[in-house]
């Protein structure tokens, strides 16, 4: 029992020894670490040639590793959208059918550089996948077709800018091409901590 408590000291120092240069390696890194970000801006949902503009809005959440002015990250975000596109007349010859942007999950990556100490230039890419409701109308009202997880590819643009030690605020485009032709454009701001 006594050797193991001396192994859990010995552990304990070890890790606060190799813990301490981490954190003082993060002051000289401003982009190191988890960090946790609200969005919101412009969405724009295009569907058959048609589009619809609205707001999107949401949640991320990523880890950051800078290494000299390099920086690569992983990431992760939840989304939801006002926008709404649609095509046809209400009409029973030509039923409007419409497709609402509904949550948006998205998973990458992201690699930028550091600019000026404490701004971040970066590109991202990865993987979203969509939720879109279907309607339709003839004139005598609205009848839901179904609501559709569609799969898809992100990739993107963006400048973020340290404004504290711990905060930071962003501006990002990016682009996702969804399953059926279904693809979105979007310029975000955002509002984060970095832990």
């Amino acid at each position: 029992m006594r050797s193991f408590a001396l192994a859990a000291v010995l552990a304990a120092s070890a890790a606060t020894g190799i813990a301490a240069p981490a954190f003082a390696q993060d002051a000289a890194a401003p982009f190191t670490g988890p960090r946790v970000e609200g969005l919101i801006g412009w969405d724009r949902l295009q569907n058959d040639g048609g589009h619809k503009d609205g707001v999107q809005y949401g949640v991320g959440v990523g880890y950051d590793m800078q290494m000299g002015g390099a920086v690569v990250g992983a990431e992760a975000e939840f989304g939801d959208s006002s926008t709404k596109t649609c095509v046809g007349a209400e009409t029973i010859a030509s039923p409007e059918l419409c497709a609402k942007g509904g949550r948006d999950i998205y998973v990458g990556g992201r690699v930028g550089t550091v600019v000026g100490g404490s701004t971040l230039v970066y590109g991202k890419a990865g993987y979203v996948n969509g939720r879109v409701k279907l309607t339709e109308d003839d004139g005598s009202g609205d009848v839901t077709l179904a609501g559709r997880n569609l799969d898809g590819v992100r990739v993107g643009a963006g400048v973020e800018h340290a404004v504290g030690p711990n905060s930071f605020v962003k501006a990002e485009y990016r682009y996702s091409n969804y399953a059926d032709g279904l693809s979105r454009n979007q310029v975000v701001g955002g509002f984060g901590f970095r832990f």
